[in-house]
């Protein structure tokens, strides 16, 4: 199954949410019509009205049965035929129609100001004609893609060796598996990757990686549980250079903006891996759970300020039915995306692709 149908099928819950909402949108004032059919149906009395008296009779019942027929399938379905011709629930895109859009786009977690310049983005030039559902997700799907596209970026390799990552995030949001997937997936194609396992307070933690990185062939260093992380840190980033490698990739505790004790830990790994190379960490990246909806925005806050967060890497899509935030994030920081998972195999983590995610979002073909 390729990583597109994997991400539209997970993202059910999201597309589907979407799906609903834009079904109660149409039908609250939505006629079922096709725009190309009203012209042609104006055309049909004149056209039999010089004929015969007795010919109006067969005309008259033909026009009362489709309206039942639309009342049948017409709202389940959206789309159904009449005459070998397809019709669609249309409405108005007027103030009351974007409104529902835009409280639509805030459920599914995209944040007021974002959902507020979709939908006003999606308007302009169509302000006042009517539109179908099918028509709208095209259009939102366009939209998110044009958010998205300047921040789809693919975590960066340089020609410094060792290229210093540092994972951040909090507690449960995928660090230690994401980590293990990109380690696994940069030593297929050829990069030599060491592993730090700095989260020496959760024996869990270590062993993970100590899988994953037995399944890549990744050496994965490791001190005692409660020694000191930055300590670990010095060490991976020496044997790193000795053993020129191209990556050297550090888990770190997950942490919370209320633990001082957490956060010092963290500066102090920054401060003793400049001592080797001051350049370094020359990415950080920021692991968060689409789970956890809003709650990502202000995440990305604290630790931008914390460490320098320089991109970020979201899991857990295929658990959430709000996966918008993601289009947040995109639109308020503008910090590069470098991959989306949706699933705990290797593949299941793939770099972030602006069209497919949205087409899967709005429940389109890519």
């Amino acid at each position: 199954m390729s990583f597109f149908n994997k991400l539209k099928t997970r993202l059910f819950n999201s597309s589907s949410k979407l799906d609903e909402g834009l079904d109660a949108i149409m039908e609250d004032g939505g006629e079922v019509s096709a725009p190309e059919a009203a012209p042609a149906a104006v055309p049909e009395p004149a056209a039999t009205a010089p004929q015969a008296p007795a010919a109006p009779a067969p005309v008259a019942s033909e026009p009362q049965a489709a309206p039942e027929e639309t009342q049948r399938s017409g709202v389940l379905g959206r789309l159904f035929t009449k005459g070998g011709e397809a019709e669609e629930l249309r409405r108005p895109l007027d103030d009351d129609m974007l409104q529902d859009l835009e409280d639509l786009l805030i459920s599914a977690d995209m944040g007021v100001e974002t959902a507020a310049r979709v939908t006003a983005n999606l308007a302009e030039g169509r302000f006042g004609k009517r539109v179908s559902s099918r028509e709208i997700k095209q259009l939102l799907a366009a939209e998110i893609s044009r958010i998205m596209d300047p921040v789809a970026r693919p975590l960066p390799l340089y020609a410094k060796k060792p290229q210093v990552v540092l994972v951040v995030g909090v507690n449960g949001a995928g660090k230690t598996t994401t980590i293990g997937k990109l380690a696994s997936q940069f030593n297929a194609a050829g990069k030599k990757v060491v592993i730090a396992a700095c989260d020496t307070f959760r024996a869990a933690a270590v062993e993970q990686l100590q899988v994953w990185g037995d399944r890549a062939g990744v050496p994965v260093l490791t001190a005692p549980q409660g020694s000191d992380p930055a300590s670990l840190a010095f060490d991976a980033q020496k044997r790193a250079e000795e053993e020129g490698a191209d990556l050297l990739m550090i888990d770190t505790a997950g942490r919370l903006q209320n633990r001082a004790d957490l956060m010092e830990e963290l500066a102090k790994i920054v401060r003793v891996i400049r001592k080797r190379d001051e350049t370094a960490p020359h990415n950080t990246i920021l692991v968060l759970d689409a789970t956890t909806g809003q709650n990502a925005v202000n995440q990305v806050e604290i630790f931008q300020k914390l460490a320098d967060v320089s991109g970020l890497v979201m899991t857990k899509l295929d658990g959430t039915a709000r996966g918008g935030v993601l289009v947040a994030l995109a639109d308020q920081f503008g910090l590069p995306i470098h991959a989306i998972g949706v699933g705990e195999q290797i593949d299941d983590l793939a770099p972030f692709d602006p069209e497919e995610f949205a087409a899967a979002l709005t429940g389109l073909e890519p």
